[in-house]
């Protein structure tokens, strides 16, 4: 994390109150089990995480949501977040969603709610706890990068 005088990096808030958004839609895909309207509303989710996957989350309607209803109204960032470890865990995000959205048209309904639910997990605790498991697992691989990049 850098310190928010330098104004590089985004509002670590951001991409949690995406995931709140994101976390309740995918509540609502779980209920509505393995049906047509469940697959629809996870492929809106899995195409919301593609401008996320590309540019960071702040580049996502939740992220535009975030910018102009919720920032405006709270104390300005202690400390920024570099957007890697976030835009990796959107990448995550789509693949998860993705997998349910494409197992889902291939006529396994039954995978839809069982996606969403995974990207429903990891979402709800970022939103709750601040844990991103895309963010870590992003820092985990680079950790394990470096060490292969020594070792050779």
């Amino acid at each position: 994390m850098t310190t928010a005088t330098t104004r590089t990096g985004i509002d670590p808030r951001g991409p949690r109150v995406g995931a709140g958004i994101t976390a309740a839609l995918l509540a609502v895909v779980v209920l509505l089990g393995a049906t047509t309207p469940a697959l629809l509303l996870l492929a809106f989710v899995a195409l919301s995480f593609v401008p996320g996957a590309v540019k960071g989350p702040q580049a996502t309607w939740q992220g535009w949501l975030f910018r102009v209803l919720v920032r405006p109204r709270l104390a300005p960032p202690t400390e920024l977040e570099d957007v890697a470890p976030p835009r990796f865990a959107q990448l995550v995000g789509l693949v998860v969603t993705g997998v349910g959205v494409v197992a889902g048209l291939a006529g396994a309904t039954a995978v839809v709610p069982w996606a969403a639910g995974v990207a429903f997990l990891a979402a709800a605790l970022n939103a709750t706890l601040g844990l991103c498991l895309g963010c870590e697992a992003y820092l985990l691989l680079s950790r394990l990068r470096r060490r292969a990049g020594r070792a050779t």
